[in-house]
């Protein structure tokens, strides 16, 4: 099986949310063999999600991972924090949320979650190519 891992980004802001998803982008683009754009489009949104959840509720800043394999992509987010994502109700009127982990785990294949020995966790989603 042909696998590649590659670091993609270090996000520390929600700013630095876009450049994380340009950064996903270019790698996906050059990636062999190529992907559907609609199934690229859903990676990029996963990364989105994870990367801005972990930004905001894991300590500020995360390490963004792409591992492509030859019929899948993995989207690993480690961020400093011990505190798994949870499903919630998401918020109609007040703004605070609770759509995005529902949604990634709707797209992905699977989700998980690792306590790392080093402190912190990681959020992984496994995705179709």
């Amino acid at each position: 099986m042909n696998t590649m891992a590659e670091s993609v980004a270090t996000v520390l802001s929600t700013a630095d949310v876009a450049e994380a998803r340009d950064a996903v982008r270019a790698v996906l683009d050059v990636h062999q063999p190529a992907m559907a754009a609609e199934a690229a489009d859903t990676v990029v949104l996963v990364v989105s999600e994870l990367v801005t959840n972990a930004v905001r509720h894991g300590g500020g800043t995360c390490t963004l991972e792409l591992t492509a394999h030859e019929e899948s992509i993995e989207v690993a987010v480690h961020d400093s924090s011990p505190h798994a994502p949870r499903m919630r109700t998401p918020d109609l009127h007040g703004g605070t949320g609770g759509f995005g982990w529902p949604m990634v785990n709707r797209l992905a294949r699977a989700t998980a979650v690792t306590r790392r020995a080093s402190g912190g966790k990681t959020v992984s989603a496994l995705l179709d190519r």
